[in-house]
């Protein structure tokens, strides 16, 4: 334990940076994946028949393919058709599009749990499509989410090991690194990066529990570490 100790110290900045790339990674990909996932469960929902095939085609293909796949496609993929991303632009639309794909799904079972009823009940007061489901649903929706989507930032995180695979300086690929430079043994780094990804998915875990309790949100509650995870 003072081995570990004495080397979580000596190589601290390391572990730190990488650390503070890993949750660049996950908020990023986490904004994209609120800001494309409301709008294609819209789509999905209330789009048509062509908006929602789109939509729908869109979840089963970021649901359905290993999210290491989707990360290849788009750093490695990309550029024979002429669109060349940096390493880290590459882990932002990937898990970014990833995490849209569940976000997406989050808030169309949100919005369906709101019921036609009050969407007829809108439209019957003279409100347009548009105003009944920004001032009427979505306000709803978006309380009605958050059990569900408490879990997509613990999720995110745990997903964002894959990018050390193209060589984004997060806390995985430091710890390789150290590996590398210094002939440490691989279970003692690994076992310190294990720690640093347990310790935030704990205080995240603690964090959506709190909001939970505060906002008095029925069914709240996160499962942290032991949480289903996504296909790599």
């Amino acid at each position: 334990m003072i081995s570990w100790i004495n080397l979580i110290i000596k190589h601290l900045p390391d572990f730190y940076q990488g650390f503070l790339i890993t949750i660049r990674i996950t908020l990023v990909g986490l904004g994209i994946g609120i800001v494309l996932g409301l709008p294609i469960a819209l789509a999905r929902i209330y789009g048509g028949k062509l908006l929602s095939s789109v939509s729908i085609g869109f979840i089963e293909l970021f649901r359905g393919t290993p999210l290491l796949v989707q990360l290849f496609l788009i750093y490695y993929g990309l550029p024979d058709i002429g669109l060349t991303l940096t390493r880290m632009a590459a882990a932002y639309l990937t898990l970014g599009l990833n995490s849209a794909a569940y976000q997406a799904e989050y808030f169309r079972g949100a919005i369906n749990a709101i019921g036609e009823g009050q969407m007829m009940a809108a439209r019957s007061i003279g409100m347009s499509r548009l105003e009944a489901i920004r001032f009427i649903i979505l306000p709803q929706a978006l309380r009605f989410v958050i059990p569900s989507w408490s879990n997509e930032p613990i999720l995110l995180i745990k997903a964002s090991s894959v990018v050390f695979l193209i060589g984004v300086p997060d806390l995985m690929t430091r710890s390789k690194q150290l590996i590398s430079n210094y002939y440490y043994p691989p279970i003692s780094i690994y076992l310190i990066v294990a720690v640093f990804y347990l310790s935030l998915v704990i205080l995240l875990t603690l964090l959506m529990n709190f909001i939970g309790r505060k906002l008095e949100i029925p069914g709240l509650k996160v499962e942290g570490a032991s949480n289903r995870s996504r296909a790599l």
